[in-house]
């Protein structure tokens, strides 16, 4: 997730290399394709409870409501806008939906490394918000945009619908078995761990770890400066990343090698996007949103490629 938005509050103006309509013309397709994906997977997916439902109610029902709920309070915490928290709820439906086995509750899925990233996310986005603030760093308080909300969120859930299955099939035909569960399931952890070291390494090195250095060239640069990185925010990102593993082990029943290879690939994912930041972000050419997303499809992707090679 990053750097969000650098604003001092009540300062409008921007601070970005990238120009702000490009910027915004970048969100914009991001919402309208990926949002486009999400919310098509979204009807399906109730589309198939509304056939299941007079069967066995009571998962659709947890699943639909944990999803609702999961939306209000991401906007009764203020930490999301209207559109990011609708879209925040889609994404948790289709985790859960993706995920859930008939062995097992409902929390144990998706939902539960879904859940830690969003607390640990929360509470890194306001520590040392004094110190953000002063340096003009700070989130804006309305909370995240549906593009900051998609750019970080959506590969996770889409790598366990049925676009998931198409990757690992390289197609739409008739699902093959149990044997693509597990490489959809290390896509989605390792998105997830990206999405959560990204955000806990960059709030709290921009709060906490001092100045900071580019990992090419190594040279110290202003706090704020895409693609720096600092020690203890990379300590923080990485510690976040192995606790959302942890959780992903006991949500998604997976193996310790398992989870290993998504901790890895998500980790990878972070320093991949610190690479971005330093380069592409930094001339100007992509913004923050469709970084964060690039990097999100480079952690679920070497998870894939990892698993498929040891397993060949």
């Amino acid at each position: 997730m990053g750097k969000e938005i650098q604003v001092v509050e009540g300062d409008t103006g921007w601070r970005k290399a990238i120009p702000e309509g490009r910027d915004r013309l970048q969100s914009r397709m991001l919402v309208w394709i990926v949002g486009a994906l999400l919310v098509w997977m979204s009807e399906w997916t109730l589309e198939r409870y509304y056939v299941g439902l007079w069967h066995n109610p009571a998962p659709v029902l947890a699943a639909f409501g944990i999803s609702a709920a999961f939306a209000v309070l991401v906007l009764i915490l203020r930490a999301a806008t209207v559109a990011g928290a609708v879209f925040g709820g889609m994404i948790c439906l289709l985790l859960v939906n993706g995920t859930v086995t008939r062995q097992f509750t409902i929390l144990r899925s998706a939902l539960a490394p879904l859940a830690l990233l969003f607390v640990l996310t929360f509470l890194a986005t306001r520590a040392g918000r004094k110190r953000k603030v002063e340096a003009g760093l700070s989130e804006e308080r309305k909370g995240r945009s549906a593009a900051q909300v998609i750019a970080n969120l959506a590969i996770a859930a889409l790598s366990v619908t049925i676009l998931g299955i198409a990757v690992e099939q390289k197609g739409f035909g008739p699902f093959m078995g149990s044997m693509f569960k597990i490489p959809m399931k290390l896509m989605c952890l390792a998105a997830l761990v990206e999405a959560t070291a990204d955000t806990v390494s960059s709030e709290i090195g921009q709060a906490f770890g001092g100045r900071p250095m580019m990992l090419l060239g190594l040279q110290r640069v202003e706090r704020g400066t895409d693609g720096a990185v600092t020690l203890l925010g990379s300590a923080a990102g990485v510690l976040a990343g192995g606790m959302v593993t942890v959780a992903g082990i006991w949500g998604l029943q997976l193996k310790v090698d398992e989870a290993a290879i998504a901790f890895g690939a998500g980790i990878c994912g972070l320093f991949f996007d610190s690479l971005l930041g330093a380069t592409v972000e930094r001339r100007g050419w992509v913004g923050n949103d469709l970084v964060n997303f690039t990097s999100t499809i480079f952690a679920a992707g070497l998870a894939r490629t990892i698993y498929h090679w040891i397993n060949f």
